[in-house]
């Protein structure tokens, strides 16, 4: 059996070097999961993974794409003429 680590949120900030504060408002945001324990949340080591560039998930894929197809579309020349300079 495989043991999951997890990390405190105030470990996790010093990590992104952001404040505890900013972590817990993405937790209640749901930008960061975290599993509530007593008091206290926790992030497992697989979403410190993605939080830190880890890998992307097809959903985070099929955004990034979608995002890129909509700026391509709504600025595509824009971006043309910016490249011959």
């Amino acid at each position: 059996m495989v043991k999951a680590k997890y990390i405190t949120i105030p470990q996790l900030a010093k990590m992104l070097g952001i404040s505890r504060i900013a972590v817990y408002e993405k937790v209640k945001s749901g930008q960061i999961k975290a599993t509530r324990i007593g008091k206290n949340y926790v992030i497992s080591d697989r979403d410190i993974t993605h939080i830190l560039g880890g890998k992307l998930s097809e959903k985070d894929k099929k955004q990034i794409d979608a995002a890129v197809q909509k700026v391509v579309a709504e600025y595509g020349e824009l971006l043309r003429m910016l490249g011959k300079e």
